[in-house]
Parts: structure tokens; C-alpha cells; sequence
């Protein structure tokens, strides 16, 4: 039978009946219904799921990419879909019924899937819509409300005076640098996969583990939970003075505080327990009054001052007055810079207020860190600037003595400033006494303002706002902890009600604590702890960003790139030294809690697996420690391409073994795969197991081992490391291998070996990686096999010199070339994984990475848009996405007749329909002969292969790598020979060296955070 050839597209679903059915009407043997897969599992929309027609070009089973595979959660409405096993793609179901126990995973997947498509039949209502919150309203109002506080007004004028202007703006900018670190480093974490709700806990334990986000999500929330009472007491602290300036007392001074605080609190649970909605519109409601306080301070500012501010020391800007509180004024027991920074500092924090409520936000990887640092941007500019403008209009010593004008008499013996403005307070300066001026008055904000109650209202804002967003975070923080179960008794604050999942309980658990401590109406002793917990967790937030960095994983891929390991480690370290310059004796305190609980949670070893940056650097220590690791399980984020590397001696293949160096070195397994064909005798043992050929690697500077077994055959040599190499969780997982040039002139069984190791490696759950460069790989027989590992004691013994080192085009910088991978087919990943691998080497750090896919002319930019959507989710960084309607063409007549010349040697000819009931003719001492029905069956599959040769010799022809998807052939259905002539022909003839790439059918990427 001959190929039929023609200039126009082929409509390869014609084809369709002679691949599934016979001479009377049933399958053929071993064919899955694969046209019905898509229609059982899929919901018929988008190119990516309609079938493998859309992007594939011919009816299979093959699946393309598609957003259901690499997502843990379901779309209502939809069916979702699965991508078919390895099993499914290759074996024989006629030959093989039974899957190994290995695919017994996925066809319990897939059968879950079959079995709710029932269910899914049954008409149900969408689930309600929980409120959510954009970037604005849910992290930068939310986050700029916590940060301001009462000591913006009543304190900052009173450190400018101390410190001075020009050491106050140092003192906030190092607060907002420390802050700010932290504030990229969360963003950094936000955006490395989809968050979801718990805030900081969720942060830190998905970075780090359980051991250390237990312990502090654990004492963050208890922190929050104090801090709603701290900022409650500050609020009725406020009230009690205005009641107690006006001649109101309810009690007494401490029982007022009590009793104004438990009634506040008690509101602010109303107001959370109404939902997010209410909650979010009153702290908009706050942040209006905070900005007209602001606004109502600066016009003040403005205004001419009157006589009666003027006794107290505001002269509106003047320039000498901004020249004399420049430089610092220190006095009193905390008259330092550290002293200073000290109390100024607790007013920084809380930059974590949008990240604790990341569970109702809309999109939490761009608002966290949009609102996160527009938050500390703002606030520390209001910060600049009252303290520049206090610092320009007020004295530091004012009398507020109206009769304090200057004299004739008394102008020669008058001090200070206000001697020039025509006001004497030199009795007041000289005995220490003055009442007023930024040095002795904390109203000074309402006093300089031009509408008094505007600043009191501010500061009820700033209290009330800092005690709601606390309110709110801890519940949401304990909430996460307690469904993780890591600690006892606590489960029962999970549960959650309503739209948006609320922690009822958690809310009136933090109602209690804030009572209890409440009730004490005296915090100094207890807020420096809080600080302290804050600041504990702001250090490790900067050192999970720094390790999941430094541990190099490929899972860490946070689309937020402003940041750097080296500056979060600072943060960290920063963070660390302010606790015990704050208080040190709170910092031993807060770091005692966390190392009981942390040696808790190390103690219990909790059942849970978040892909931490501790598993992933677990995977860079000693061998010794290999044991350990068996107690962690994989997790696709930490997952990398450890490599089994047919190189036979690694000397003969220096090419190949540099080629998987670029993207294995410093970051995967890389074993140097050698099987010697010869007697087992004491000497070939012993070249076997030379030492030179690990000399050979080291003085290449290669990362990798080396195991040599001996073998009766290449195949049961390669069956041995496939199943023995690697030790624990470091063991190989893709098979690379050189391709096999001399397969047409090599024996038929050499040939068929070559691809039963394709078959062995792919039972096993194996990627596949073949490499094909035009000069070939083999240096030690260059006219021979680039895969066959057949070494003759002699030849080896001759050719282990390991000062020798060939140069190979993967040690050069490749330039601004181009990395063009045509991802054809989804097998979970791995197509898409090595290429962005070898841009992190320097060598391919240049090359820009062209992303091609098939597709329909007819939609051809809804399709790039579709497939370009699901790329950025997996945050490679590749941005050139092409589709190719043209593979679907049919290929050229010269082509076909090439393909044709290199099966004939291995046709067998038959007759179909003796053929129906004696089965393919060839026997099984013949497995690489190829029948007409072989061919027919095959037919869409191999004129794939002519046509997409054609389609890469137009666009790849001066790309420094092209990596394609390499064809599945089943096993029994696909003659050996028939396989390597389509790998043969797909990667003949081209310039650019070629890797076809096939995964296990197994995620190796993910867009999730956990």
C-alpha cells in the first residue's frame, strides 16, 4: 500500500475507519475508543478541549494542553477533564488487559471521572458568589489603616523634636526599608502560585512547612488578638480624657477605660459579624476621616497662625525654625536614636492587614503585592511629611502664655527662636517648665489644625481601624491553622459559614482574649511582645523568600520579580536585631514560643505535604542523608528532571553528557548510564567500573555519577539501571538517550531493542528524552550508533584518557538564537520544563524561547491566546506563543517516497483479509515487520511526521535546540521499525540539534501554591 500524497490540507478524520475498525466492523485489536474519551471528558469548549482534532491533526488520544489537567479544583458547570495515561498511549489493551500497578492511580482518576459524569447530569444551582475584594479596598485601604496609628498623632512631633528632622526621615526610611523587604518578599511568595485564605500562617507554611508556619500562624493570630485590645484601650484611652477634660466620669479613670473598651470591641464584633461587605465599608469609612484629618492638618498648617497658637509655638513655615528642629534635641531617659526608633517603629508594622484576608480577595497574587507596597509607599510619604512640616512651623519650647510677649526691656536677655517672631519664652526654656511647643505637647497635630475634633476624629479612626482589620485577621490566620490540624482542640474554630466562609467561632474566640486583656487596662508590659511577634513573623517571611531562592527549585517561580534572596536574608536578619533593640527580654520570649511549638510539630510529624522550600532543600544534602528523605513525599513543585543518561564511557558521548549538564548541574540527578556487552569475567568487571570515567565528569566539571553494568544484551542492561539506579527519593526519573542513525543498516533486532527500551522505560513511569545532533554523538565509532552502548574491552581501555576533552556546541554561549519547542501534545509538562531549565544556564540565557502549537486557521489567535494563557500560568517567562495550522497539510510527494524507502527493507507484504482472522502476519521472532495493515493503521501518525519534518525545516532552521514532542506508538499495534522511521523522518535533516521529549503523562508543573 502507498502513502496517498497531495498538495492540499489532508483530511486525516477520513482515515478514521480504517485505524479503528476491520473488515467486520469491530475495533481492531488493542484500539482504544479514543474519539469517545473527549466526548465522556470533556466539555466541548475552548481549543483545548475540543478533542484532538483541534490542535493534533488526526483522531487520537494523545490529549493537547489543556487548563484541567494541571487544576485541582472543578469549574461549575463543566465536566473536567483528564489526560490519558501513559498506559493508555502506548500499550496494547488486547495483548496487555491488565495495566500495571503503576497506572492503577490514574485509572482510578479516570474512573472517578466517569462515574461523576451521573452526577454531573442531575441540573444544580451555581454556588453563590462570596464577596470579594480588588487590590484597593482589600489590601492597600486595608494595610495604609493599620500602619497609621496613634503614633502618627500623638508621637511623631515628639520624636521630630527629639531626633530632629533629618534623623526622623532616617528613622522612618530605615523602618519602611525593613517593611518594604518584607513587603517583596511577600509579594514574592503571593505570587508564586495561587494563595488562597490563611494570609501570613499560609505564607509562611507553604514556604517553609508545617514546622515553623504552625508556630508562628499560632502565635501571629494570638498576637492579632491581643492587638485588638491594645488598639481598643488606645481608643478609650482618647475617650476617657475628652469625658474626663469635660468633667464626665462614669466610674473612675480604670473602670472607664474597661467599660468604653468592652463596649467598643463589642461593636467592632457586630460589624465583623455582619460579613466582609460591612466590615470592608467601615474601614473605608475610617480611611475617609483619617484623609480629612490629614487634609484638615496641612490646611492648618497654612493658615496664620493666631496669638493663641502663636504662645504656643506655631509660627507657620519658617525657615530658621525647620534649620533649629533639623538636628536633634535629645533629652530625657529616651533621648537616643535607637530610643527613638524604638517607639516609632511599632508604627510601621502592619503590612500584613491585606495579606491575612487573602481568602476574599479577587485575585490575591496581584493585589498582595500591589497593595501591600503602595500601602508602605504612602504611608511612609504621610510619614515625611508631617514630621518635614512640624518640624518647619513649631518650636520646640512655647510657654502657651499669652502675656509671653517680648519687651523692649527684656529683648536683650531672650532665648530661642521666639525672640524674633516678638515672643519671650526664656523663663520657661531656662527652668525647664514649658507646657507647649512639639518637646513637651502631644496634641500638637490638633493644635497646629485648623478644625480641632477633624484630628480627634482621626485618631478614633486610626484606633478603631487598627482594632477592626486585627478583629478580622486572626480569625481568618487561626482559621487556616485549624483546619490543617497541626495542633489539638483546636479543630473546632475551622469550621466555616456563609458565601464566604467565615470563622464565626474563631471571631468570638478573639472576642474573648481581646476582653480578657482588655479588662487589664494597662498594656505597656504586653505590647512589646505583640511587636515582637510581628517582627518574628516579618523575619520569617523574609527567610522562606530567601530560602525557596536559594534552595534553586523549579517550583519556585514567583511571577513578582523585584526581589533578591540576598536583600530578603538582610530583611530577615534586620527583623531579628530590632527584637532585641526594641525589647530584649520580649524577643527571648517570642523565640521561646516558637521553638516549643516548633519541637511540637517536629514531635507529632503531621501528615501533610505543601511542597516547601525545606523538601526541595532537603534534595541538596549529603548522601548521608538520604534516609531522612524517604519520609517525604514528592510534590510536583520540588519535581526535577533526574536523568538516566545512556552515555555509555560519558568520553565517547561528550555531547550528550554536556547537553543534560546544561540543565541537571547544581539542580538535578544526572547518572552516566554504561552497559557492557562482553563476559563476566574479572576484567571487563573492573573496566566496567573504572574509576577514569568519574575522573573523566570531574575534570569536565559535570555533577553527575556513573554506573556501568554488565548485560547479556543492551536492553537488559538498560532494564537493570531503569530499575535499580538512584537511591530513594535520588533516583532517575526521564530515560535520555542518543538516537539510533544506523537503525536502516544496523540488524532488524538491534533496531527492535532500541525502541523496547523506549516501551520498558515508559512501563516504569519514565519520561523519554532522545537527542539527535546531524554530526552525531558517538566519538568512538563515529559511523556507527548514537545509542547502542556495544564497547569491546580493548577499544575501552584505549579510549579512557581522561585529560582528553572535546569542545561540544553545549559548552559555547549559544547567543540570541532561538529555543523552539513545538508542545504538540500534553505529557504533563516536561516538554515545557527542560527548555526553561536550560535559559537559567548562561549559556542558553540569551535565547529567546519560541512556544509553537497546532491549531486552526479559522481561530487561530483564540487558540494562541488560549495556550498563551496557560503558559503564564506555569510563570516560565515565555512570551512567543505560534500557532501552526500548516501541519496539517499534507507532505510533500518527495518526502512520502523518502519515508517509503526506509520501511521497504522491513515490508511484509499480506493479504487484509486472512489477516482479519490469523492476526498481523508477523510472528514473534518478527516484531519489526511491517503488514499493510500496519501501515493503513498508522497512516494519519505517519504522514504526521513527513509533514511536521517540513513544517521544522521552515521555522527552526537556524534555532539553537528544537524540542518537539516525541510520538507514542502502542506497543504490538506499531512495528519497532515503523517507530524509529517516524522518529527518524521527524527529526531528519535538520541543522539545530533535536530533543524529543515525552513525559510520564504526569504534572511536572503547576500554577498552585500547595
Amino acid at each position: 500500500m502507498e502513502l496517498p500524497v497531495a498538495n492540499e490540507v489532508i483530511q486525516l478524520a477520513a482515515f478514521r475507519p480504517q485505524l479503528l475498525s476491520v473488515t467486520d466492523g469491530k475495533p481492531a485489536s488493542g484500539g482504544l475508543d479514543e474519539s469517545g474519551y473527549y466526548r465522556c471528558n470533556g466539555d466541548g469548549n475552548g481549543v483545548a478541549a475540543r478533542g484532538s482534532d483541534g490542535l493534533t491533526g488526526y483522531d487520537t488520544l494523545d490529549a493537547p494542553p489543556n487548563y484541567d489537567f494541571y487544576a485541582n479544583t472543578e469549574v461549575w458547570g463543566r465536566r473536567r477533564r483528564f489526560r490519558p495515561s501513559l498506559y493508555q498511549l502506548h500499550a496494547n489493551p488486547e495483548e496487555d488487559p491488565t495495566p500495571p500497578p503503576m497506572y492503577e492511580e490514574t485509572a482510578r482518576h479516570m474512573e472517578e471521572g466517569d462515574s461523576s459524569e451521573e452526577e454531573e447530569e442531575e441540573e444544580k444551582e451555581p454556588p453563590p458568589e462570596p464577596t470579594r475584594f480588588g487590590w484597593v479596598q482589600g489590601v492597600t485601604i486595608r494595610c495604609m489603616l493599620n500602619i497609621w496609628g496613634v503614633i502618627l498623632y500623638l508621637r511623631l512631633p515628639w520624636i521630630t523634636a527629639q531626633a530632629g528632622v533629618g534623623l526622623t526621615w532616617v528613622i522612618i526610611l530605615l523602618s519602611s526599608c525593613i517593611t518594604g523587604i518584607t513587603g517583596l518578599s511577600t509579594s514574592a511568595i503571593a505570587t508564586n502560585g495561587k494563595v488562597k485564605g490563611g494570609g501570613t500562617y499560609f505564607l509562611i507554611s507553604r514556604s517553609l512547612g508545617p514546622e515553623l508556619g504552625g508556630s508562628i500562624g499560632l502565635i501571629f493570630a494570638f498576637a492579632n488578638a491581643v492587638a485588638v485590645a491594645m488598639h481598643t484601650v488606645g481608643f478609650a484611652e482618647t475617650v476617657r480624657d475628652l469625658m474626663h477634660d469635660n468633667g464626665a466620669v462614669i466610674v473612675d479613670q480604670t473602670n472607664d477605660i474597661r467599660i468604653i473598651g468592652i463596649i467598643t470591641v463589642t461593636c467592632l464584633l457586630g460589624i465583623s459579624l455582619a460579613g466582609m461587605a460591612w466590615e470592608s465599608k467601615a474601614q473605608i469609612l475610617f480611611f475617609l476621616v483619617i484623609m480629612v484629618s490629614f487634609v484638615n492638618y496641612i490646611v492648618g498648617t497654612i493658615i496664620p497662625a493666631t496669638p493663641q497658637k502663636q504662645a504656643k509655638g506655631f509660627f507657620n513655615y519658617k525657615a530658621d525654625i525647620f534649620a533649629t528642629n533639623f538636628v536633634p534635641g535629645w533629652r530625657g531617659p529616651d533621648g537616643s536614636f535607637f530610643g527613638m526608633f524604638s517607639i516609632f517603629f511599632p508604627s510601621a508594622t502592619g503590612i500584613l492587614a491585606g495579606a491575612n484576608i487573602s481568602g476574599d480577595l479577587k485575585d490575591p497574587t496581584v493585589a498582595i503585592p500591589r497593595g501591600t507596597l503602595l500601602a508602605i509607599f504612602f504611608t511612609t510619604l504621610s510619614y515625611l511629611i508631617i514630621s518635614a512640616t512640624i518640624g518647619a512651623c513649631v518650636m520646640r519650647d512655647a510657654s502657651g502664655v499669652l502675656n509671653d510677649t517680648l519687651s523692649s526691656s527684656s529683648s536683650d536677655e531672650c532665648v530661642g527662636l521666639a525672640c524674633g517672631y516678638g515672643w519671650d519664652f526664656t523663663d520657661c526654656i531656662n527652668n525647664n517648665t514649658c507646657t507647649y511647643g512639639i518637646s513637651n505637647y502631644y496634641q500638637t497635630m490638633s493644635m497646629v489644625s485648623g478644625f480641632v475634633p477633624l484630628i480627634t476624629a482621626g485618631i478614633f479612626g486610626a484606633t478603631l481601624s487598627s482594632a477592626l482589620a486585627c478583629l478580622v485577621s486572626a480569625p481568618k490566620v487561626f482559621q487556616c491553622l485549624c483546619k490543617d490540624k497541626l495542633y489539638p482542640f483546636i479543630g473546632i474554630f475551622g469550621k466555616g459559614y456563609g458565601k464566604n466562609n467565615e470563622p464565626l467561632r474563631g471571631y468570638v474566640l478573639t472576642y474573648i482574649i481581646a476582653i480578657c486583656f482588655i479588662l487589664i487596662a494597662e498594656l505597656n508590659t504586653i505590647a512589646p511582645i505583640i511587636s515582637n511577634f510581628f517582627l518574628c513573623s516579618y523575619a520569617l517571611i523574609n527567610f522562606s523568600c530567601f530560602h525557596a531562592s536559594i534552595t534553586s527549585s523549579p517550583g519556585w517561580r514567583p511571577s513578582f520579580r523585584f526581589y533578591n534572596k540576598w536583600v530578603s536574608l538582610l530583611g530577615c536578619v534586620s527583623c531579628v536585631v530590632i527584637m532585641f533593640l526594641l525589647t530584649w527580654w520580649a524577643a527571648l520570649i517570642a523565640f521561646g514560643v516558637v521553638l516549643f511549638l516548633l519541637g511540637y510539630v517536629l514531635y507529632k510529624k503531621p501528615a501533610v505535604n505543601w511542597g516547601s522550600s525545606v523538601q526541595a532543600g532537603s534534595y541538596n544534602i549529603a548522601l548521608s542523608h538520604c534516609v531522612g528523605l524517604n519520609q517525604v513525599e514528592d510534590h510536583v513543585k520540588n519535581y526535577r528532571p533526574q536523568c538516566l543518561v545512556l552515555t555509555g564511557p560519558p568520553h565517547s558521548r561528550p555531547a550528550l553528557v554536556d547537553f543534560v549538564s546544561s540543565f541537571t548541574k547544581g539542580l538535578s540527578l544526572m547518572m552516566c548510564g554504561n552497559v557492557l556487552t562482553a563476559d563476566s569475567s574479572t576484567s571487563a568487571a573492573e573496566m566496567m567500573s573504572s574509576n577514569s570515567h568519574v575522573t573523566w565528569l570531574n575534570q569536565r566539571k559535570v555533577k553527575s555519577f556513573y554506573r556501568g553494568v554488565m548485560a547479556v544484551d543492551l536492553r537488559s542492561g538498560v532494564q537493570m539501571l531503569l530499575q535499580g539506579a538512584g537511591l530513594g527519593r535520588i533516583r532517575p526519573n526521564v530515560l535520555l538517550m542518543g538516537f539510533k542513525k544506523d537503525w536502516c543498516s544496523d540488524t532488524p533486532q538491534a533496531a527492535h531493542n532500541y525502541i523496547e527500551i523506549l516501551h520498558d522505560a515508559f512501563d516504569l513511569q519514565y519520561g523519554v528524552c532522545v537527542l539527535r545532533m546531524k554530526e552525531g554523538l558517538d566519538l568512538s565509532h563515529p559511523s556507527q550508533s548514537h545509542s547502542e552502548n556495544f564497547i569491546t574491552l580493548e577499544s575501552t581501555a584505549l579510549s579512557v584518557t581522561p585529560e582528553s576533552q572535546p569542545g561540544t556546541v553545549f559548552q559555547k554561549k549559544q547567543g540570541k538564537k532561538t529555543i523552539d519547542v513545538y508542545w504538540l501534545s500534553d505529557d504533563g509538562g516536561l516538554t515545557l520544563l527542560l527548555p526553561y531549565l536550560l535559559t537559567r544556564r548562561r549559556r542558553f540565557s540569551r535565547c529567546k524561547v519560541r512556544v509553537f502549537v497546532g491549531g486552526d486557521t479559522n481561530m487561530k489567535e483564540q487558540q494562541r491566546e488560549e495556550v498563551f494563557a496557560l503558559i503564564k500560568k506555569f510563570r516560565l517567562g515565555f512570551h512567543d506563543v505560534q500557532v501552526l495550522p500548516d501541519i496539517y497539510q499534507k507532505p510533500q510527494p518527495g518526502n512520502v517516497h523518502q519515508f517509503e524507502n526506509m520501511m521497504n527493507p522491513f515490508r511484509l507484504e499480506t493479504n487484509l483479509k486472512d489477516s482479519s482472522h490469523s492476526g498481523p502476519a508477523r510472528g514473534s521472532k518478527e516484531p519489526w515487520m511491517i503488514t499493510d495493515r500496519d501501515l493503513e493503521r498508522n497512516m494519519a501518525k505517519s504522514l504526521r511526521q513527513i509533514r511536521l519534518n517540513e513544517v521544522l525545516q521552515d521555522y527552526s532552521r537556524d534555532a539553537a535546540l528544537i524540542v518537539i514532542t516525541m510520538p507514542v506508538g502502542r506497543r504490538g499495534l506499531c512495528p519497532s521499525t515503523l517507530y524509529l522511521a517516524w522518529l527518524d523522518i521527524l527529526s531528519h535533516d535538520l541543522r539545530p540539534p533535536v530533543l524529543l521529549v515525552r513525559g510520564n503523562q504526569q504534572n511536572v508543573l503547576t500554577f498552585y501554591c500547595q
